[in-house]
């Protein structure tokens, strides 16, 4: 498992685990039952998902998501993956892509400019998550 650092925003740096094997899903499902998992599928060839993915950086705080754990599929290079994160957890397959994971299920499935830092933290945060 590859830890992924990107500078975001101006003092913040997003701490990706990458997200390269079907095996690693059933990490994601065990630690989903402790805090909030979020999964960035993102293709290199789409302009849509870089610049999801740069605004999901720039405004990513540590201090606001201590609770989530983010991990980023590279959609092209691991197409079986990413369509076992889609039959695994019951979503359509849509890149770019956000799901935030808790107890083994998908509670917030967000696509191209749906993806928003606000309403990502907002679903992590709702009635429905414990780890707040």
């Amino acid at each position: 498992m590859t830890k992924v650092k990107r500078e975001c925003g101006t003092s913040n740096i997003m701490n990706w685990t990458e997200l390269i094997t079907e095996s690693q899903l059933e990490q994601i499902h065990e630690e989903s039952k402790t805090k909030s998992i979020l999964i960035f599928k993102h293709s290199r060839r789409c302009s849509i998902s870089q610049v999801a993915l740069d605004r999901l950086e720039r405004k990513w705080k540590a201090e606001e998501t201590s609770h989530i754990k983010p991990y980023f599929l590279y959609l092209l290079s691991f197409r079986e993956t990413s369509a076992t994160v889609a039959r695994q957890f019951e979503v359509d397959h849509e890149s770019p892509q956000v799901l935030i994971i808790e107890n083994g299920e998908s509670i917030y499935d967000r696509s191209h400019f749906d993806i928003d830092y606000n309403n990502i933290l907002e679903a992590s945060k709702s009635e429905r998550s414990p780890f707040v």
